[in-house]
């Protein structure tokens, strides 16, 4: 025990991240050189607005976006820009397509406000752009040109979904995913490569060049020189970098193991990239929920580890035209921000407003992983309770999180939620279930048929596992989670009561045949892979759905939804609070107007966490030794 820190009880403990702080924070999305200068081009969000702002060299940045309010629209979102030339084309909220001048002109309009977009690319010449288009549930690849007076043209068109299109460096050929339902995007999905015509707005051939028949493609990447086609397919356990050579066709597998795709739930994703004298990739790698950057040298087919310094956390790899870096970076006490490698020199060029805070006050997680009772190792995170000022003594609360998805996982980056509690006195405990992706594809694929009982099954014995362990007081655990892993928290209060002596519950899934009725187009044929095809599998659906089980529910509920979500609706969460109300069930509900499928106004971010503090310390906290004896029975 260190005796320069003052003793206080866990959970009490004086926190430099207040709700205020937390709901005030800068997210960094996006990173791109523009081509052919050292000029970058970022993308950040704070209460629920985003902006684009460009850097040319040591100049002070200015904002590309004016009043406008860049987000791709397709799916859960992604895509939001692309950096031309002499300007950005960007995807905005209320539907259009944008182009803005990197000479602090104002942004104007290029297509109408019908549909969404997403995931722009100019054209070589930078005359036209190609996009993600969707209206009324149809999706089509579209292209427009640069005065946007004509209206934008199907350029392909057939599959349910695109993603990731990209042109030659001579602007003949075109490379682009797309996969059809019932497939996720990391399941199967096919490399499409299309030839043009003279004008550049039309396909005159088309072919599959990879994936499909169970195999999952992502991110193609044209060489500098136009020969080579890189991307990432998995065809095993592990994914693979594949090289084809354009003119023959032919492949080859320069790396194989623990490379592994993101699952692509967003568009503009990038994990990988060229040097621009075309002799080397750029790639990076995820192992145990830490990411780091690789460069592969062709000629030999050696990678080695380019240094990133203390950054557990790396995306959105750009490389310029001077063969500098620009990444997405950060650490469990590292805020996020933009980096510029260039040699052996570091710079960063934006970061987070959250930078402020003390690394002393902020959780370092260990790995935790555990045997499950049917013999799998199961992979989780732990963040002990951790403050500059302040200790305890004995085993602290803990706050047990089940994460989204459920194909997400939980990375080594700079966790504000985690911080959130850990700052306060919690221990907090992350669990990658199986389902989760990072640990290879089987992992990943064991929860299908199986969803409602491997994650909650995992999340049960990880937690035993670390009381066993010292590391969590067994009388005072709560559960945490959003969307899918809202539906494991109250599955785990139906199944497991008392186990947990207070839950948190945001956006959650309660009911599964009424998600069935209209569900998002993206994963309209999920519940499928997971539980099983209607009607066949209903016995499945109602045993994993807990309004049908709502009576069986007795320990306290903090229950979050947004109005205006379009994946979880707000009747998933009002049916369960009618049912806590009538079984007499402590509860608290918040209702954010205006809100969708996660908070991002300031406003709404302050009272969550506000609420969340006074809940966990009425239940955990303050509750006395004979109510927390009783409810662990």
């Amino acid at each position: 025990m260190n005796p320069k820190k003052t003793i206080l009880p866990f959970g009490l403990w004086p926190s430099p991240l207040s709700p205020t702080l937390i709901s005030a924070a800068v997210r960094l999305n996006d990173v791109q050189w523009a081509p052919g200068r050292e000029l970058l081009v970022w993308s950040q969000s704070q209460g629920g607005r985003t902006s684009l702002w460009a850097r040319e060299g040591n100049d002070a940045p200015w904002n590309l976006s004016a009043d406008q309010n860049p987000a791709g629209g397709i799916g859960y979102g992604g895509g939001d820009f692309c950096a031309g030339p002499d300007g950005v084309a960007f995807a905005d909220r209320d539907g259009a397509l944008y182009y803005s001048p990197y000479t602090r002109g104002l942004p104007r309009a290029l297509t109408p406000r019908f549909g969404r977009c997403a995931s722009p690319v100019f054209t070589p010449d930078g005359q036209h752009i190609l996009y993600v288009h969707t209206y009324e549930n149809h999706d089509v690849l579209a292209i427009t040109d640069l005065n946007g007076k004509g209206w934008p043209r199907i350029f392909a068109q057939g599959a349910d979904f695109y993603m990731q299109p990209t042109f030659s460096p001579d602007g003949k050929t075109v490379a682009w995913v797309e996969w059809d339902h019932p497939n996720m995007p990391w399941d199967e999905a096919r490399l499409m490569l299309g030839i043009l015509d003279p004008s550049g707005e039309r396909l005159t051939e088309m072919q599959v060049l990879d994936g499909g028949d169970g195999v999952p493609t992502f991110q193609p990447a044209f060489s500098p020189d136009g020969q080579t086609l890189a991307y990432l397919a998995n065809r095993g356990e592990w994914d693979e970098l594949v090289l084809a050579d354009l003119p023959s066709l032919t492949k080859r597998m320069p790396v194989k193991g623990r490379f592994l795709l993101p699952p692509a739930w967003v568009q503009g994703q990038r994990t990988l990239a060229w040097h621009p004298d075309g002799r080397s990739i750029f790639f990076i790698i995820n192992f145990n929920g830490t990411l780091s950057l690789k460069k592969l040298e062709l000629s030999s087919g050696h990678f080695r580890t380019v240094q990133t310094g203390q950054f557990t956390h790396l995306s959105q790899i750009s490389v310029s035209a001077g063969g500098q870096l620009a990444l997405l970076a950060e650490s469990p006490q590292l805020a996020p921000r933009v980096i510029i490698l260039d040699g052996t020199h570091q710079l960063t060029a934006a970061r987070s407003r959250t930078d402020t805070l003390p690394a002393e006050d902020l959780p370092d997680p260990v790995d935790f992983s555990w045997q499950s009772s049917d013999g799998v190792r199961v992979h989780g995170l732990y963040f002990p309770p951790t403050s500059s000022r302040f200790t305890a003594e004995g085993i602290p609360p803990a706050v047990i999180y089940v994460h989204g998805g459920p194909t997400s996982q939980v990375f080594r980056d700079y966790n504000l939620d985690a911080a959130f509690f850990t700052s306060r006195g919690y221990a907090y405990f992350a669990v990658n279930y199986r389902g989760s992706s990072g640990y290879g594809r089987s992992y990943r694929q064991a929860l299908y048929r199986n969803w409602g009982s491997l994650d909650l099954q995992d999340t049960i014995e990880g937690t035993r596992a670390l009381i066993q362990q010292g590391l969590a007081d067994r009388s005072r655990l709560a559960i945490k989670g959003s969307s899918a892993g809202g539906f494991t928290v109250l599955n785990a209060l139906v199944h497991f009561p008392g186990f947990f002596r207070a839950a948190i519950c945001s956006y959650g899934i309660s009911n599964l045949f009424t998600m069935e009725a209209d569900p998002p187009k993206f994963e309209s044929h999920y519940n499928a892979s997971l539980l099983g095809p209607l009607p066949e599998a209903a016995p499945n659906y109602r045993e994993w759905s807990a309004i049908f089980h709502a009576a069986q529910i007795r320990d306290p509920l903090a229950i979050f939804q947004g109005s205006e979500d379009p994946v979880v609706p707000v009747e998933q969460a009002e049916s369960i609070v009618r049912a806590l109300q009538s079984n007499h069930v402590p509860h608290v509900y918040r209702l954010y107007e205006g809100e969708g499928h996660g908070f991002r106004k300031a406003e709404n971010l302050k009272d969550y966490y506000q609420t969340v503090e006074s809940f966990l310390k009425q239940y955990l906290i303050f509750s006395s030794p004979v109510e927390k004896e009783q409810h662990t029975q």
